[in-house]
């Protein structure tokens, strides 16, 4: 479905799986059905500003997740606690209604890590393009939490901005408790050593208490503030600098600032003058999990060759599953977990954004959304100070 204005929405095929392609004159966003996860979102060939990609793409080659079958796939994805999820995942995989791995039990009812959603085929609820804007919603069902979960994706016309709107209806008659993660990944080539730093609006901060599977970067259980953390060997790791270590990987929890009214993840490959970030209302999401996979799981599918950073916004603060993060309770006197009331819906609002930056940028202080535009605050080499400013018509103020 193709506007005059080039606004679009289309099924298409990616690495042979199905999905839609949404872009605008600006912008290109695919997503996939199998898992929702969305693969792609860069800036259209053309215009003099880099088509990199900056979501992760999995080294090895993915599935439509709901085709695992583990008789046939755990060689090549890992058993349905994990392989499951992991043979279909890539780029802004959505946690729901649990956020790490399930139960032994629920394992054997077939589930996998992360909950349900990522591992479902998702239907096509709506797709519309007009002079204006486009839009595509998405929706799947999800049987064994009994809850219903829709997105809407929507960009408009001159904007490098997607409008996210997602809502969880509880289709039973008790409240439910749950977790809701947008586990945000980026990947090489966006993603460097040399080139790429990421921002946070972060203050304390906690390393997981298990460590890295024996490869862990840094020191366990241990409180610091954003973003200098404890490293394994007593030496401080600043976490905006991506894969400093090969063979090691680490998870930490970052609680956002409570002081705003919106939170933010971002990442910058200063060589391409690239930009990419979300920002979302900090009471709905007040934690980001900071995942980073730097070709330390030698197990399939991972077979040491993956480099990985997610940005994982959420409603809880560790990838640990249900039973473990209600047992240990808040963290930092914040809630740990999303609350939908019986036979009703919880709503959420969110944006993704691409930004082309001057050359010298090296640091992002702050993201704001003002009415009608995103505004990037940030510094140079020589610690000067610079704006860069997203226009977002439909953008509301929630600092």
């Amino acid at each position: 479905m193709r506007a005059e204005s080039d606004l679009n929405c289309e099924p298409i095929l990616w690495q042979g799986r199905k999905g839609f392609l949404l872009e605008n004159d600006v912008i290109r966003l695919a997503t996939l059905t199998g898992g929702g996860h969305i693969v792609e979102f860069q800036f259209r060939g053309g215009s003099g500003r880099s088509t990199v990609n900056p979501l992760w793409v999995p080294p090895w080659k993915t599935i439509e997740p709901y085709r695992y079958r583990e008789r046939t796939q755990a060689k090549a994805y890992g058993l349905t606690s994990t392989g499951k999820m992991l043979s279909g995942v890539a780029g802004h995989n959505l946690c729901l209604d649990y956020f790490g791995g399930p139960s032994t039990e629920e394992v054997c009812q077939g589930l996998s890590i992360h909950g349900e959603a990522p591992s479902l085929r998702w239907q096509k609820l709506g797709l519309r393009a007009n002079r204006r804007e486009a839009s595509l919603e998405l929706g799947v069902r999800l049987p064994a939490a009994r809850l219903y979960f829709r997105r809407r994706v929507k960009m408009r016309r001159g904007e490098s901005v997607v409008y996210i709107r997602e809502s969880v209806e509880n289709e039973a008659k008790v409240d439910h408790l749950f977790h809701w993660t947008q586990h945000v990944t980026f990947g090489p080539p966006f993603l460097d050593r040399r080139h790429s730093r990421v921002f946070i609006s972060g203050t304390r901060c906690r390393t997981a208490a298990g460590g890295y599977e024996g490869k862990e970067l840094l020191d366990s259980a241990r409180d610091f503030s954003w973003p200098e953390a404890p490293g394994r060997r007593g030496k401080p790791i600043d976490l905006r600098q991506p894969f400093v270590q090969a063979g090691r990987g680490f998870v930490v929890t970052v609680l956002l600032d409570p002081s705003r009214g919106n939170g933010y993840v971002a990442a910058l490959n200063a060589k391409e003058r690239l930009l990419v970030g979300y920002s979302f209302s900090r009471k709905d999401f007040p934690w980001t999990a900071v995942w980073e996979e730097n070709k330390a799981r030698t197990e399939v599918p991972w077979k040491g060759q993956t480099q990985a950073r997610g940005l994982e916004f959420g409603s809880t603060p560790f990838p640990v599953g249900r039973r473990e993060a209600f047992a240990n309770g808040p963290l930092f006197d914040t809630p740990h977990f999303s609350v939908v009331p019986a036979r009703s819906r919880t709503i959420v609002d969110y944006v993704a954004f691409l930004a082309e930056v001057p050359a010298a940028l090296r640091e992002v202080d702050d993201v704001l959304c003002a009415r009608g535009e995103i505004r990037i605050k940030g510094r140079g080499n020589r610690s000067s100070s610079t704006e860069v400013r997203v226009p977002a018509a439909a953008m509301p103020a929630h600092n």
